[in-house]
């Protein structure tokens, strides 16, 4: 009989806390909708490249990219892809798929880790391994030496400004 009477007092209790309900039901007619772009170009393509040694008139024989042709085919189109922020001077970022601890320029990644950035219109301030999502045009470069290997061009910053 106690038990009954237990698990009556517990329903009742339950079912007094999970009846209130706070939210408001007010019709709505215009709805906000969240957009999230999704990566378009992701590190592991970016990653799936080869090199062949040839010879360069500055600097002798060396290493040229050669890039996929899943690659070559995204040449001036539009992509999408997120990473992290490392400066490169007072002009220049580029947006890499490490943090600056862990990027090319410290020996623990490849080039391929790493895009050069033009952005479209005025510089933005950005800050040192902040994680942003940028849309622009895609290049690759597999002949200058002296460029990275993969650029994001008129840049746009979708997420983490």
């Amino acid at each position: 009989m106690h038990n009954y009477i237990k698990f009556s007092i517990a329903g009742f209790v339950l079912i007094a806390l999970f009846s209130f309900n706070t939210k408001k039901n007010e019709a709505s007619f215009y709805k906000k909708e969240k957009v999230v772009f999704t990566d378009t170009l992701t590190w592991s393509l970016l990653g799936k490249i080869d090199y062949l040694k040839k010879a360069d008139k500055v600097y002798g024989e060396i290493m040229f990219p050669v890039v996929n042709p899943k690659l070559k085919s995204l040449q001036g189109k539009e992509v999408t892809i997120s990473g992290f922020i490392i400066p490169i001077d007072n002009k220049n970022y580029a947006i890499s798929k490490n943090v600056f601890a862990a990027c090319f320029f410290c020996g623990k990644s490849g080039p391929e880790t790493l895009m050069g950035i033009q952005f479209k219109g005025d510089l933005p301030k950005l800050k040192t391994d902040q994680f942003v999502t940028l849309k622009g045009k895609f290049r690759y470069n597999d002949s200058d030496v002296e460029d990275w290997i993969y650029h994001i061009e008129n840049a746009v910053i979708t997420a983490g400004n």
